[in-house]
């Protein structure tokens, strides 16, 4: 005699991979808003200055494979940074330094943030790229393209030049993630759990604190 048996309910969804992005540079160079143009495909329509942390997150696809990539967007200034730095820099997989091509200052100002990095144990096994943003104001850049390609290529990491901001840039700004992502697939993921529901969920804690400043992305 044969038995059938009928299962009820739905197997839990599979667990993603996970990873940290830090996003690093100068007040204004338009951290928040290249992060907000990957995760929602679009310029965010009101722009404020990061207090403390910005975090978002987005599932891609690599290979068949969905992988969650948390974009962690730090405040520029010291002031906001103090109390948040120790937990930035834990647990990142991968690091995005950004300076505005019209700003030399914010380009003068990556070797202090990278050597910031390394004293919080990122060296150069960490993947990392360098990104000129704010390309839609190419009549007034103060950084030449070859300048930064050469001081790119002294550390080791890809340049990219492009504009959060313009409409036409959308691929090129998914490209530079994705060109992380796929730098961080044979890499170990922060571990998952998770809750009813089949939410995934890291153990991280996020804060996200905005002021009423205008930044100038």
């Amino acid at each position: 005699m044969e038995t059938s048996v009928e299962l009820t309910g739905s197997l839990p969804p599979p667990r993603s991979r996970i990873f940290k992005i830090i996003v690093i540079g100068d007040s204004g160079v338009g951290k928040t808003c290249l992060t907000y143009r990957f995760c929602a495909g679009r310029f965010p329509d009101k722009t404020e200055a990061t207090i403390g942390v910005d975090f978002r997150e987005k599932v891609i696809e690599i290979d068949g494979e969905k992988i969650k990539v948390q974009l962690w967007d730090t405040a520029g200034q010291e002031r906001f940074r103090k109390s948040m730095v120790q937990h930035y820099y834990r647990n990142v997989h991968a690091i995005v330094f950004v300076y505005d091509i019209t700003n030399a200052a914010s380009f003068q100002s990556l070797p202090a943030w990278i050597e910031e990095c390394r004293q919080h144990s990122l060296g150069q096994d960490v993947p990392r790229i360098l990104v000129g943003n704010k390309c839609d104001l190419r009549g007034a850049a103060k950084v030449p393209t070859d300048v930064a390609q050469k001081f790119a290529d002294s550390h080791s990491m890809p340049l990219f030049e492009t504009s959060a901001k313009s409409p036409g840039d959308n691929d090129h700004v998914e490209a530079i993630f994705m060109t992380v992502a796929h730098k961080l697939k044979s890499q170990k993921p922060l571990v998952l759990s998770q809750i009813p529901g089949g939410r995934d969920v890291a153990p991280l804690k996020q804060t996200e604190e905005r002021g009423a400043f205008t930044c100038a992305c």
